[in-house]
């Protein structure tokens, strides 16, 4: 169902909602990182505990999603001022820098785009979403969380290393698989390639990962 404003939901696959705004890292025009993973997370407030804990795993593990050619970017209802105090809070008080942009949507532009909030929401408690962007654009994986649950890194991290694996054509990640792990080959299209699987139609034994 569309929302009142007639814009129909995000789903995978679509492309993601170009937007311009301003970063605690400069301008930022969401198109230009086109031919980058993109990893665009939001949060309903700055200085919060639970979203401050994600920013520092985030943070920490920024060199591991650079390695992968993907970019982190922040996102917030609250004015880069604000986030400025929150990243020399961060820096002071727990030794953390935070390398990676966070986005100001003080109008909640951004946030009602995306999906975070329905087109008449007041404020930004329900912002705590996570999308996984390919180069072409597209969206790839839609995370949501309560405001009570922290979000895992590690598994936002393991989740674009399984869709850049799986994009590659030749394979399908298994449950929790790691780079390096067996993966199963994609089903057979035609009917004589599914009655000579091994696995027969619904399930095809793991293999080992031959890509580089």
């Amino acid at each position: 169902m569309n929302d009142p404003e007639g814009m129909p939901p995000l789903r995978l696959g679509m492309m993601a909602p170009n937007f311009r705004a301003r970063t605690t890292r400069g301008e930022l025009t969401l198109s230009t990182l086109r031919g980058h993973w993109i990893v665009l997370f939001s949060h309903p407030a700055d200085f919060t505990p639970v979203c401050t804990s994600e920013f520092i795993a985030f943070a920490k593990a920024q060199s591991r999603f650079d390695a992968l050619d993907c970019k982190l970017l922040g996102l917030s209802v609250d004015s880069l001022p604000s986030h400025f105090g929150w990243i020399e809070a961060i820096r002071r008080d727990l030794g953390v820098e935070i390398g990676f942009p966070i986005i100001e949507d003080p109008s909640m532009a951004i946030a009602r785009a995306y999906g975070m909030l329905d087109a008449h929401a007041q404020d930004s408690s329900t912002v705590r979403s996570t999308f996984i962007i390919a180069p072409d654009g597209t969206i790839q994986s839609i995370l949501t969380y309560p405001l009570s649950v922290g979000r895992s890194v590690a598994e936002i991290l393991r989740t674009v290393q399984a869709l850049q694996r799986a994009m590659q054509g030749d394979a399908l990640t298994p449950e929790g698989w790691q780079p390096g792990g067996k993966l199963f080959h994609p089903p057979a299209q035609t009917l004589e390639g599914l009655c000579a699987s091994p696995g027969g139609v619904w399930y095809h034994d793991l293999e080992e990962d031959s890509a580089p």
